[in-house]
């Protein structure tokens, strides 16, 4: 089994881990300078980028610089343009790379490189967000001639977005924050009121990573002996296959608890009002959720919370028709657009498409409280199942894997989706034809 993805989140997690102290470091010393803040956050994010990803790191600046030019450059109209097409064709030009050392050269991947490709990606991020804040008018970088001087205008406007795109609590992970917000936690001048409220949620975040990724070692230990034994026959394949997805969601969860830690270090991972209070925190693992839904539309809209929140304002708000599947081409195409990645985001859509009808026709047949529970508990199988099957396809990415996903009893499941979706797509058209002769 090619534990290439994990290994790759371990070695994220170990730099996230270095960085702690200096976001701690930064909690402490924020109270100084208002400029010292942008400094620390954008020197502290150039040391991790070289440290973590070595000579790769200068991808990630030139897409980093070269969007800022567009910024300071690009018509307010087209800024957003401009920049999303400049950034998806780079951060598509490296996936091919990869792919092409992957599988036509055969060359083991770089765990550097594959980070940088990580990164890119929240980069894109971070960059389609604050154009789209831009475009819309709910940023403002540019200030009146008569208000600074010509280098300090440039600085003012420069700083502030290159910390955005480069500062080190955010560089190699953690939840989306809006430009808006990022700005407010790095001029609030009340630190002081929920910083202790911080520091124990960073606590709490990195223990709770620790606990799960000890967990995540005894099952990869446990699936790597089941492995040996090549138990795969029949029904077997079916646990194989949810054990395998439990380990690649254990390894999300901890990363992002990680993640979630060395925001909140750093003091800048909780929501805060207009006066500065905190209200609550800014996460992207609502662990609960995810795992007791039994439903494929919630588990969509909870897992990775605020990637699937940009998805949703970038490409499902914005797409004129058949907004969903356009918006699950959009993520296999962010992703890097390997061949199990292309299918487990189509199949995932068609899972989604189909969840809203089959929890509609299990609503209906289920009328009593027993009958509900049987019906729920049916549902929350089938949902796991069927997410397992998606995480395998687009994690292990090969076409290999899609083989023996296609020739194995898991496809069962999904198909039980497929199938729910045709026949609602049926009763639909006879419904229109049904209504269309009774109105003739």
């Amino acid at each position: 089994m090619n534990w290439e993805s994990p290994f790759l989140f371990q070695a994220t997690a170990f730099y996230q881990l270095a960085a702690l102290p200096f976001a701690f470091l930064f909690h402490y010393l924020c109270s100084f300078l208002f400029l010292f803040r942008y400094i620390f956050l954008l020197v502290g994010g150039f040391i991790l980028a070289c440290a973590a990803i070595g000579c790769y790191a200068l991808l990630v600046f030139v897409s980093a610089f070269c969007s800022l030019a567009i910024i300071h450059s690009a018509d307010l109209q087209q800024v957003h343009q401009w920049a999303f097409c400049f950034q998806m064709t780079w951060q598509t030009l490296c996936h091919f790379w990869l792919q092409y050392k992957e599988y036509y050269l055969q060359e083991t991947t770089c765990p550097r490189f594959s980070i940088t490709l990580s990164v890119l990606m929240l980069m894109t991020q971070r960059i389609t967000s604050l154009t789209l804040d831009i475009h819309e008018g709910k940023v403002r970088l540019w200030l009146p001639h008569a208000e600074k001087g010509p280098l300090e205008r440039h600085l003012h406007q420069a700083l502030p977005v290159c910390t955005y795109l480069l500062s080190f609590p955010t560089l190699l992970g953690g939840p989306l924050c809006s430009f808006n917000r990022f700005q407010t936690w790095i001029r609030c001048s009340r630190r002081t009121s929920f910083s202790q409220c911080s520091l124990w949620a960073a606590i709490q975040k990195a223990l709770g990573a620790l606990m799960l990724g000890f967990l995540k070692n005894m099952l990869r230990g446990y699936i790597c002996a089941q492995a040996d034994q090549n138990d795969c026959s029949c029904f077997g394949c079916v646990y194989v296959l949810w054990t395998s997805a439990l380990f690649f969601r254990l390894t999300y969860y901890s990363n992002w608890m990680l993640d979630e830690s060395l925001f909140l270090a750093a003091g800048l991972g909780l929501e805060l009002d207009c006066a500065g209070t905190a209200e609550g925190i800014l996460m992207d693992a609502d662990i609960w959720t995810l795992e007791t839904t039994n439903t494929i539309a919630v588990f969509t809209r909870t897992w990775n919370k605020s990637t699937a929140q940009w998805l949703r304002r970038l490409v499902f708000q914005r797409s004129k028709s058949h907004p969903l599947w356009a918006t699950f081409a959009f993520s296999a195409w962010w992703h890097g657009l390997h061949p199990g990645q292309v299918f487990g985001f189509l199949c995932w859509a068609v899972m989604v498409k189909a969840d809203y009808g089959f929890h509609r026709f299990f609503r209906s047949i289920a009328k009593s409280q027993p009958q509900r529970v049987v019906c729920q508990s049916l549902t929350w199988c089938h949902t796991q199942l069927v997410v397992a099957y998606i995480i395998i396809a687009v994690e292990r990415r090969t076409l290999s894997v899609l083989w023996w996903l296609f020739f194995s009893y898991n496809s069962f499941f999904p198909l039980v989706y497929v199938i729910s979706l045709l026949l609602l797509a049926k009763e639909k058209q006879l419904d229109k034809m049904n209504y269309s002769s009774l109105s003739n």
